[in-house]
């Protein structure tokens, strides 16, 4: 057994907040969890959902860290997969701590992220949402692929939401009382995030941005066969249906993004990746990256 203090002087306590599910790799949740272990300022508390029935390497990789660190993990069973909407909506109600951070299980934390966010939040006491930009990566965080910005003003950021997220979900620190004034994740396919973010500007959230990267998010290389075909439409319109029903978007808003995917699906693959590389992201290939955690990543199998 390991001794864990999350606390630091001047900084408040917060969570993290995760879902892991079947289809998971126990190598790159372990990556994950080692990059939040080595975080400047670390958490008091992970709160892990598991949606669903899991596979041995999942829960052997569960049982390996939560008795090194029994004190810091809170785990939180779901009999059958509910999908990552109910999945967060359940784990925030066990969150302990005013301030959440979401990661996803796959994906990896620079180490001072926390410690960026959370003078975010002392400086702003308004403040409800804080995130950042994003580097993508398919086999290592040491070569990038792509680069994901987003708006950095409270103003900006609603305005770039009416179109396309005005966050990068897994890059978000908020306070779990302005998520729950929103009415909490709502089950939305392919869209909770989305509709968390429209509900909390509806409810007089305030949002902002950190310019800089301060999370490395695994994409895989059948990412983009994963977004086109009708089957990936029909859920994305089904999802986005959900948010134009907030009124927060006008029906020319709705109409043209569902137009836009519906081109996006149907497109062959290729040209589906031209676009997301060459248009919706920044390409950007290094092979040094200033706090990135000291761990091994497996490459993508």
């Amino acid at each position: 057994m390991e001794e864990y203090s999350g606390e630091k002087s001047g900084y408040p306590k917060f969570s993290v907040l995760m879902s892991l599910y079947i289809k998971e790799k126990s190598q790159y949740a372990r990556a994950c969890f080692e990059s939040l272990l080595q975080q400047t300022i670390p958490a008091s508390e992970w709160i892990i959902v598991e949606d669903g029935p899991l596979t041995e390497e999942l829960y052997a990789l569960l049982d390996e860290y939560q008795s090194k660190y029994p004190n810091l993990i809170t785990r939180v069973e779901l009999k059958e997969n509910q999908g990552l909407g109910r999945a967060l909506r359940e784990g925030i109600l066990h969150c302990t701590n005013e301030l959440i951070a979401r990661m996803d299980t796959d994906d990896i934390s620079r180490n001072d992220r926390f410690e960026k966010q959370l003078a975010m939040f002392v400086a702003n006491p308004n403040l409800d949402v804080c995130g950042s930009h994003i580097k993508e990566f398919i086999e290592s965080p040491n070569k990038i692929t792509a680069l994901r910005k987003v708006p950095l003003t409270d103003e900006a950021i609603k305005k770039y939401q009416k179109r396309r997220d005005g966050l990068n979900h897994v890059t978000v620190m908020y306070k779990k009382s302005a998520v729950l004034k929103a009415g909490n994740y709502q089950h939305a396919l392919l869209m909770e995030d989305t509709l968390l973010w429209v509900n909390m500007i509806l409810a007089g959230s305030q949002f902002a941005n950190i310019d800089d990267y301060l999370v490395y998010v695994r994409t895989g290389s059948d990412m983009y066969k994963r977004r086109g075909g009708m089957s990936y439409y029909k859920k994305y319109k089904s999802g986005r249906k959900e948010v134009y029903k907030t009124g927060y978007i006008s029906w020319w808003d709705y109409k043209l993004t569902l137009i836009v995917q519906f081109v996006v699906s149907i497109l062959p693959n290729f040209v589906r990746k031209f676009i997301f590389e060459k248009l919706l992201r920044k390409n950007f290939d290094t092979t040094i990256n200033e706090g990135l955690p000291s761990i091994e990543v497996d490459k993508v199998g």
